[in-house]
């Protein structure tokens, strides 16, 4: 492995990389190369979870790994307590609970990524139990159930593995903590019987996951949060949603997708001031941008008319061209190839829709976007 990771293996070396890697180690050069380039893809991803660089990985397993930030936020929540993570695969969870959590333990049903867990974390306790049938009481169980095959997602959740249906089926009145993929229908998950807290987390600019906490660890009153990591923002459904909805003031602000995924958008217009364009929309206005977040100044409402759009932007000399859509049947790249933009400035172009019915219209705003302020 030390040897295999002195070579480049990027696009232009490749090829006699690993032709040199076969010459030397024959039949374990595949392995090879694919847990080094693992190892610098979980770099990225895990942080200072432990020392991934020398970590055992499938493809699989790292790609439903959880990323470092929300690990770690997880494991804060679970501070002090028991926990048993039975579907720990490579131990990337048990990698951030073993610095907060009273006990710890981890099992999983496959052999190859408890062997790659025992390596990855070795101080910490381990067992190979399917996770359908519990082998510990008195903890909180952690579950990720697999939403992976061969690289490909399962959006069903009664197709994950194990089934969600079936793990809510066997914990039904254990405190649990489940992950689940962001776009997951929370009335599916309602449906089958989960009345606990669903938590939307945000990291990177990025939404990461939905996790599933049992009533015994939600926050009482608390049925949705949404948790912004980049800005350590946590907005939830008990705190106030009195948002008007008005015309556009000076700036437009796409709240953070978590803030979206989870249904609070009224909830963080109202902690900040803002109001709704649209009542079903979620774009907001206001005469001010959130601190730590990117807004986009309007400097023209124009309709959406290509031939109008055009000449508004060359008149700006735009050259480089955001687009933003909700609520209209546009595809963002396919309009910046026809608005051809030539020059030299950054613009933006906020299009949505506004009203409904008979008094339903598309409107587009010609903004210039801020930096993330502070």
């Amino acid at each position: 492995m030390a040897e295999v990771a002195g070579y480049r293996l990027t696009d232009s070396t490749r090829l006699a990389d690993i032709t040199a890697i076969r010459d030397r180690f024959a039949e374990r050069a595949t392995a090879l190369v694919e847990t080094t380039l693992l190892r610098r893809k979980a770099v990225a991803k895990l942080g200072d979870l432990g020392e991934v660089s020398q970590w055992l990985f499938t493809d699989d397993a790292l790609q439903q790994a959880t990323a470092e930030p929300v690990a770690r936020h997880r494991a804060a929540r679970l501070a002090g307590a028991v926990v048993h993570d039975a579907t720990c695969s490579i131990g990337t969870e048990l990698a951030a609970l073993r610095s907060t959590a009273a006990a710890l333990v981890g099992s999983d049903i496959d052999e190859v990524r408890l062997a790659m867990a025992r390596h990855n974390v070795p101080d910490v306790a381990l067992c190979r139990a399917d996770a359908l049938h519990p082998v510990s009481r008195a903890a909180v169980v952690l579950l990720d159930p697999a939403r992976r095959s061969g690289g490909r997602r399962r959006f069903d959740p009664r197709d994950y593995v194990p089934p969600l249906d079936a793990l809510f089926d066997v914990y039904r009145g254990c405190p649990t903590v489940v992950k689940c993929a962001p776009g997951i229908d929370f009335e599916a998950v309602a449906e089958m019987g989960f009345e606990g807290e669903i938590e939307v987390t945000s990291a990177g600019g990025s939404v990461r996951e939905a996790c599933l906490w049992s009533p015994a660890l939600a926050t009482p009153g608390v049925r949705r949060r949404a948790c912004v990591l980049d800005r350590g923002e946590v907005i939830t459904d008990a705190d106030p949603d009195d948002c008007p909805t008005r015309p556009t003031g000076r700036w437009i602000v796409d709240p953070d997708g978590a803030i979206v995924r989870a249904g609070l958008v009224r909830h963080y217009a109202a902690r900040h001031g803002l109001w709704q364009l649209d009542p079903e929309i979620a774009y907001l206005s206001g005469d001010h941008v959130p601190a730590g977040v990117r807004g986009f100044e309007v400097l023209d409402e124009l309709p959406l008319r290509e031939k109008i759009l055009r000449q508004a932007l060359s008149q700006r000399d735009c050259g480089q061209l955001e687009i933003l859509v909700r609520g209209v049947g546009v595809d963002p790249d396919a309009l910046r190839r026809r608005l051809r933009p030539a020059g030299r400035a950054s613009l933006s172009l906020v299009i949505t829709r506004i009203g409904a019915g008979a008094g339903e219209r598309s409107a587009v705003f010609l903004c210039r976007a801020s930096a993330a302020n502070t």
